[in-house]
């Protein structure tokens, strides 16, 4: 039986510290998807997407922006 334990702890710890570091990589902008577009165009103010872009490739985007 402690072996068993061990082993679920382990995995248990493991799911954990995954599900810890994946939280405010990926699940906190779905959530808070407001607050990070506001934070995307108070760093992009200033920018002439025009000016930086490499010739012949498509102006980037709103990652926001859902259909």
């Amino acid at each position: 039986m402690s072996g068993n334990s061990r082993a679920v702890l382990l995995f248990g710890g493991f799911a954990a510290v995954l599900g810890a570091a994946f939280y405010p990589i990926y699940f906190r902008p779905l959530f808070y998807t407001e607050e990070y577009r506001q934070e995307q165009k108070m760093n992009r103010t200033g920018i002439k997407q025009e000016e930086i872009q490499p010739g012949g490739m498509k102006v980037w985007s709103d990652p926001f922006n859902r259909k």
